[in-house]
């Protein structure tokens, strides 16, 4: 005799932050929240993301102050970096809030 499962109760969908959630922008604020700075060759190779898609997807976050760009120079080479600023930190904290209360809402954060 077979059981049937208990019907599951539907969760309430969380009210992300869809800037945040967007798994591109979600990869750059992750790596950027483990470094100071990070450069932009390296964090085309850490998101694997097209240097197009790398450069949409940062100037939206610098759009929304969540991170900043850095010019400079090596020798007479260009260097662009970026740095995750203290409100894209703060977005990044409140986004895994969020998400680990939906994923597991007996952890009562």
């Amino acid at each position: 005799m077979s059981r049937e499962p208990p019907p599951l109760a539907a969760a309430p969908v969380p009210d992300v932050d869809r800037l945040v959630h967007e798994p591109a922008r979600l990869a750059i604020l992750t790596a950027l929240s483990a470094a100071t700075e990070i450069e932009f060759l390296f964090l085309q190779k850490v998101t694997t993301l097209s240097k197009g898609n790398l450069s949409s997807h940062t100037q939206k976050l610098e759009e929304a102050g969540d991170l900043k760009t850095l010019k400079a120079f090596r020798g007479r080479s260009p260097v662009t970096s970026f740095r995750i600023t203290a409100a894209g930190r703060t977005a990044l904290d409140a986004y895994r809030r969020q998400m680990t209360a939906f994923l597991d809402p007996k952890s009562g954060r």
